[in-house]
């Protein structure tokens, strides 16, 4: 601000059209709150110090390394029993610079043991109503023995090693010291029970009348993560934290009956062995298909399971390069079909294995959708690396990730119609289970330790395929208002979402780990930092970290370092804090500049008085004072009763004359503008730092939207006031018009204040299970039209 302008500024006078005084004062706004307000400070020791390994500025730092495990895997599925067998040859490489005395493997099918400490920790309530079919799962899972049975552990001569099981964890001894650059090579045994559909299990089978459908995971021993962030990662498997494991080349030789279909992690090495010249011609077809063609079609799925199950075997044989895991679904009940997908420039197949139950959704909707989800994540992270993606249709519950294939549940109604909520399900599901292949399956994320790291930034991606498949999608995160909710729950029951998964409580693990998440990195996108700036770095993270093991400080670091911007406070108050958003504007203050043109203030102040209610007073003397002194005694009337007090006189307007002569072209400019001036006070009751976002109605109906950062809070995180210059009168103002911040309480937004409806339903009774519409749809088409007439 120019000298000359500031002594302009001291000399006019501002008056408030409520009839109060301006007081300004500058050390008002630097008021820290009661606690130090530490909102805008680094991170500091929230996260760890940078590192040779890991830089400051998020990226792999010149001396990071990484562990690789490579395997050669034989098993074979007996449908009989439900069981696997299996051997397997692992070589591990220690590319660490510290030498190794043991390893450590995972052996994560032993949640599912007698012994699980997972059945053990299991917390739980009876009632006195209970279905016979808990009970009965609850017997059968007591008495169920799904761990791994070990039959042998040796290295590479035969020679078995020492070898400790602890629960879900096994530690092989090394005879000696495994050094840098070394590679150790041994060989295990094992073979276990497949856990049944009911246990709700992430590997299961599901039973059919005409056969059974098996989706196997974790069925393998595998190297558990040695990194510089912490060493052996062994932390046990309880069933919530998933996976964390190093990359590495599988060849995998799957057995399983001779009717079967197998999917799996990896391109199918033995084409020739085990599909049919009609099968094989299809899968060349699909290649440059514009949509989906079945490689093994419903009449050859219809005649397999009409015949009896067969009693010979087909080994199929999978190579999958730079994986983290491997997993397959095998079953004689599946239609699989595929097609050819262009991905920034190359040729992926996307494929979809489900049986007759799955249809029609499935055939519609399936392959498709894995393609969606390839081409919108590739935009916003890195081009799809692998061959192949696939959704199966196998019954976990909900869905679950894999290198190159995912486990995806829902299915249409017996008699083949859907809900709406059914198909924007199975969308969701394969949009979020395919796409894990990018998140944690090659930006390899601690899943044990940090849920958020995969499945929160997985579902934000999920919501952009979402948005971009329909814009009506019935998406159920990512805009800011599906979490207000949740984030204005009691305090003592949320958890912050930098918390390890193990000690998240299931009934938040959803919100917690998923939404919340999720919607912050969309209201970064949006509302901080821009798309363009966004997405610049969010595809930095991403590509920075791909076949590589990010920690969280990795990603804030990056996010900040590739877009200019300092986001410790909302990775603070987002990601460690269980704050929320609700941003009171409090009340508006209208101040309007004293021109000193006594045209223009003698009809402001005529038109003030005139806008004034009359006083109670006043309204009763009208009738009970007939006539006042001065109406009756002419001789009591002076100058100032004769004259109206709003004219203008000559004296005011040669005042005015002789101030305007002192002033420039731009200080008379400001007077005559009618600069309106409104002073806003602002509380932060929630506590959660936002940006504030202030939409104001002028009295032409027009409107008008501006954005303060965040750091407006910086000085003062509980309430701030913010003077407000337009040229035109505000009528009402509202702060965040288009819910962009989760704002848990909209009643208090606006100002005037603003009604805000909600609707209840009556209801008598709910029915069980309601038709869906397309059932009401077949139901109101097969009716008799009555309205024909007869002859």
């Amino acid at each position: 601000m120019n000298r000359r302008f500031r002594a302009l500024w001291s000399a006019l006078v501002l008056t408030v059209v409520q009839g109060t005084t301006l007081v300004t004062s500058a050390s008002a706004q630097y008021v820290l709150d009661g606690n130090q307000n530490r909102k805008f400070e680094p991170l500091g020791s929230l996260i760890p110090s940078p590192n040779t390994y890991r830089t400051a500025s998020g990226a792999p730092g010149h001396q990071y390394w990484q562990q690789k495990a490579d395997y050669v895997i034989n098993v074979e599925l007996n449908d009989e029993k439900q069981s696997l067998s299996g051997s397997e040859t692992i070589t591990y490489t220690n590319n660490s610079p510290d030498a190794l005395d043991y390893l450590w493997v995972q052996l994560d099918q032993n949640a599912f043991a007698k012994t699980s400490e997972t059945y053990l920790t299991e917390t739980g309530t009876m009632s006195n109503n209970i279905s016979l079919n808990q009970v009965k799962r609850r017997l059968e899972m007591q008495n169920f023995d799904g761990g791994f049975a070990l039959k042998s552990v040796k290295d590479q001569t035969g020679k078995p090693l020492k070898y400790t099981t602890v629960a879900t964890m096994m530690r092989i001894d090394l005879a000696t010291p495994l050094r840098t650059g070394q590679k150790f090579s041994f060989s295990i045994e094992w073979s276990f029970n497949i856990v049944p559909k009911s246990f709700g299990a992430r590997s299961n089978y599901e039973a059919f009348d005409d056969g059974r459908i098996y989706g196997i995971a974790q069925f393998f021993p595998r190297m558990a993560v040695y990194g510089d962030a912490t060493g052996w990662q062994h932390k046990q498997f309880l069933g919530e934290g998933e996976f964390t494991l190093p990359f590495g080349d599988y060849k995998v030789s799957i057995t399983a009956p001779e009717d079967h279909v197998v999917g799996s992690t990896g391109l199918l090495q033995n084409a020739d062995k085990v599909l049919t010249a009609d099968q094989r011609n299809r899968l060349k077809q699909a290649e440059n298909a514009t949509a989906p063609v079945k490689i093994v079609t419903n009449d050859e799925m219809a005649a397999t399971t009409k015949a009896a199950p067969a009693k010979g075997k087909k080994t199929w044989v999978f190579q999958a390069n730079n994986v983290r895991d491997f997993a397959f679904v095998s079953s004689r009940k599946f239609i699989w079909d595929a097609m050819g997908v262009n991905v920034e420039g190359k040729k992926v197949m996307a494929m979809s294995f489900y049986p007759k139950e799955g249809n029609p959704l499935w055939e519609q909707y399936s392959t498709r959708a894995v393609a969606h989800t390839l081409k919108v994540y590739s935009k916003h992270t890195f081009p799809y690396p692998y061959p192949v993606a696939i959704s199966a249709n196998s019954d976990i519950g909900g869905g679950m990730e894999y290198p190159m294939i995912s486990f995806n549940a829902p299915r249409p109604d017996p008699d083949g119609t859907y809900s709406s909520v059914t198909k924007s399900r199975l969308l969701f599901i394969i949009f979020h289970e395919v796409g894990h292949n990018y998140f944690p399956m090659i930006v390899n994320s601690d899943e044990r330790q940090w849920t958020w790291m995969d499945e929160g930034i997985n579902s934000f991606l999920q919501f952009l395929a979402e948005q971009e498949w329909d814009r009506q999608f019935p998406s159920e995160s990512g805009f800011p208002r599906l979490i207000t909710e949740y984030m204005s729950a009691e305090k003592s029951k949320l958890t912050p979402i930098m918390t390890t998964s193990d000690n998240i409580p299931f009934r938040e693990f959803g919100s917690q780990s998923y939404d919340k998440p999720a919607t912050g990195l969309n209201i970064l996108r949006e509302t901080i930092l821009g798309r363009e700036v966004f997405d610049y770095a969010f595809k930095k993270y991403a590509q920075r970290w791909m076949f590589k093991h990010p920690q969280p400080g990795d990603f804030f670091r990056t996010m900040e370092d590739a877009s200019g911007v300092d986001l410790d406070w909302f990775w603070r108050g987002w990601f460690f804090t269980t704050e929320h958003t609700d941003i009171s504007l409090n009340g508006v203050k209208r101040f309007v500049m004293d021109t000193r043109n006594p045209e223009v203030e003698q009809a402001n102040k005529k038109q003030d008085k005139s806008m004034l209610p009359p006083d109670l007073t006043v309204m009763r003397n009208q009738n009970d004072i007939p006539k006042t002194l001065v109406e009756q005694d002419s001789a009591a009337l002076d100058y100032y009763n004769k004259n109206d007090p709003f004219a203008v006189r000559t004296w005011q307007q040669r005042a005015f004359e002789s101030f305007m002569k002192g002033l420039n072209d731009n200080e008379k400019r400001i007077i005559t503008t009618n600069t309106n001036f409104y002073e806003i006070e602002l509380e932060n009751i929630g506590g959660l730092t936002m940006p504030v976002i202030l939409e104001m109605t002028f009295a032409d109906s027009t409107k008008e939207v501006r954005r303060i950062p965040a750091e407006i809070w910086r000085h003062n995180n509980q309430k701030v006031n913010k003077v407000i210059t337009t040229t035109k009168p505000v009528i009402s103002f509202t702060v965040d018009p288009y819910l962009e911040t989760a704002d848990t309480d909209i009643s208090n937004n606006s100002y005037p204040r603003k009604q805000v409806q909600n609707r209840f339903q009556l209801f008598k009774n709910r029915q069980a299970s309601a038709p869906n519409p397309m059932q009401l749809e077949r139901q109101e088409q097969q009716k008799p039209d009555t309205n024909k007439g007869t002859n």
